[in-house]
């Protein structure tokens, strides 16, 4: 994520906070995701309790992508 924040930075010849800003602003959530909240996914879905989930694309992504348009 850095080193793509970094190219499109270098890119569009703005800072990298600027460039963190927008990617943050195209999200629902303002920002994106944790490594602790992917690895929450992952070990639940590791985990008895995903036991009964089979063969689903789980999106981690802050709402992202709208499946509703």
């Amino acid at each position: 994520m850095e080193q793509l924040l970094e190219k499109t930075a270098r890119a569009r010849s703005i800072s990298l906070e600027e460039a963190r800003a927008e990617e943050h602003a195209q999200n629902p959530t303002g920002r994106v995701g944790t490594t602790s909240e992917f690895g929450a996914a992952a070990a639940f879905l590791c985990s008895q309790y995903a036991g009964y989930i089979v063969g689903q694309n789980l999106l981690l992504d802050g709402g992202a992508f709208n499946s509703t348009l």
